[in-house]
């Protein structure tokens, strides 16, 4: 396929309907994916846990930052998905018990699309 500024301009489009950069907390949710920008965990791809702040996140992908140590994130530093996995949210909620293998078993697909 040929390159032109029309294919470039609709895959630019959907990418930004798919991602959203943000500088505060206000539209963000438990259970939404989020991808780190910034940090020596940059490209990996996490779950919001808790929302700390309008500036600050916990973040957790039940691996490097597991459910007993999340990480706290300047949202400035996140690329955040419009994907919101409200099973996460419900279980929360309910207090239901989550472990890490579970949160690692939602991000699957999006660890093999990065």
């Amino acid at each position: 396929m040929p390159f032109s500024l029309g294919n470039m301009t609709a895959h630019l489009l959907k990418v930004f309907k798919e991602v959203n950069l943000m500088d505060l907390t206000s539209d963000l949710s438990i259970g939404q994916v989020v991808k780190s920008r910034a940090g020596r965990d940059k490209g990996r791809v996490f779950l919001v846990l808790e929302i700390l702040d309008d500036k600050h996140v916990l973040v957790v992908d039940g691996d490097l930052r597991r459910l007993e140590k999340p990480k706290k994130k300047k949202v400035k530093h996140l690329t955040v998905y419009n994907t919101v996995l409200e099973e996460l949210k419900q279980k929360l909620d309910s207090n239901i018990e989550i472990n890490n293998a579970y949160i690692r078993r939602l991000l699957e697909p999006f660890n093999e699309s990065v």
